[in-house]
């Protein structure tokens, strides 16, 4: 399609894609052109809308008929020719499609769906090691390396950096895996925080302030995550980064109809379902595809009900990465608990070599903190050690040799 349009450098990014072949149309045919994300109503037509923003004046119409024609779905991003609205309309109209994800609209049909894939264990690595002194990231491929199709859930008390790691994560895929596609999911987070986020990561930001309805909270949510299986459906890799998953699952404690039961804290059995429903969806598809959610999750805030909604989840992910309030009051970063961080079959993501070394890292942590009266000490002399090599692989190989002094 791209070089159909003449373009002749294909982007990276399907937006970026998007963008170049509105360009192209707009020049060659002086006919106005837009594009949106799809939001389909209960009659069966929809509107085109801007990420990120409510409905308004300039959404554009899409008819039933082209739903159909093409087998457009819920999230799905739609570009191609518009006309303004004529008298008595409030929208701009859709006339022709274009591109439907970034491929042509007549493949968009023969699409499977994303619940007819066969989900498997996450086998290929996503690298996040970028430089020396990034730690976090560096420290995420040793003891809790995320694969493509991960369920990966970041526990972390108040204050302990969960949010700076996301973006360092983020940072870490833009750099080595630039073809995966990051979408991030903002949930009552602070205006600031969204603010910073969508200027530091290259990718879409969906995001509600904590200042905004309980439902825009939900309707957020369920918008990045019918992007990304749409995505997904074209053969993409994508990475959803959210934050966080207790305030998504308050928000739908809030916003569902009570069922009458009530669990410890507060929380209604019903409210749990749809964001076990957002970090279910995180697979590896065997036919093409993967959707990785690497979402946090708040402990030890003084709530019961978000240690309840922590319990809840505890089990569903197969990797966690714990954060350490006792390291980030020391100001040690990362502060993350390495003893309690892992992987579920880690071997499908790491060479045997570097298997049994992150092996002898843990048992050498443990016997330093048994032989320590500082619970801290023994992170603190992997970080100290880390910091003075280059690269994962040039550390893994020093423990197995005796520290100079």
């Amino acid at each position: 399609m791209a070089i159909d349009k003449g373009i002749k450098r294909v982007p990276t990014q399907r937006t970026e894609l998007v963008l170049e072949v509105l360009a192209s149309v707009a020049e060659t045919t002086d006919q106005l052109v837009g594009a949106g994300i799809l939001d389909l109503l209960g009659d069966g037509y929809g509107f085109l809308r801007t990420p990120g923003k409510r409905g308004g004046t300039e959404d554009i119409y899409v008819s039933q008929s082209q739903v159909r024609r093409f087998g457009l779905r819920q999230g799905d991003m739609v570009a191609g020719q518009v006309r303004p609205p004529t008298e008595g309309e409030k929208y701009f109209g859709l006339i022709l499609v274009e591109l439907v994800n970034g491929y042509d609209p007549e493949s968009a049909a023969k699409r499977p769906k994303f619940d007819q894939f066969t989900s498997v264990y996450p086998n290929d690595q996503i690298k996040l090691e970028t430089t020396p002194k990034q730690m976090s990231t560096r420290m995420i491929d040793m003891v809790a390396p995320v694969g493509k199709g991960q369920r990966a859930l970041i526990v972390a008390p108040p204050k302990a950096g969960k949010t700076m790691l996301l973006k360092q994560i983020a940072a870490g895929i833009t750099e080595n895996h630039p073809e995966i596609y990051i979408i991030v999911s903002l949930i009552g987070e602070r205006p600031e925080e969204v603010t910073d986020m969508r200027r530091t990561i290259k990718g879409e930001v969906f995001s509600s302030t904590f200042d905004e309805p309980i439902e825009d909270h939900c309707r957020t949510a369920e918008v990045a995550l019918d992007r990304a299986r749409r995505l997904v459906e074209s053969g993409e890799n994508v990475v959803v980064l959210l934050d966080s998953l207790t305030r998504l699952a308050r928000a739908y404690n809030l916003s569902v109809p009570s069922s009458g039961k009530t669990l410890s804290g507060g929380m209604d059995p019903n409210a749990l379902y749809p964001p076990k429903h957002f970090f279910g969806a995180a697979r590896n598809c065997e036919e093409a595809g993967s959707l990785t959610i690497i979402a946090t999750a708040l402990i030890d805030t003084g709530s019961r009900l978000d240690d309840l909604i922590y319990e809840e989840f505890k089990g569903t992910g197969n990797m966690e990465l714990h954060l350490d309030r006792r390291m980030a009051e020391r100001r040690l970063w990362p502060a993350i608990d390495i003893e309690r961080s892992g992987t579920r079959h880690e071997e499908l993501l790491q060479d045997d070599a570097t298997l049994k070394q992150v092996w002898l890292l843990r048992r050498m942590m443990g016997i330093i903190g048994q032989d320590s009266n500082s619970p801290t000490e023994a992170a603190e002399r992997i970080l100290e050690r880390m910091s003075r090599t280059q690269t994962n692989e040039e550390f893994l190989g020093s423990i197995t040799k005796p520290e100079k002094v």
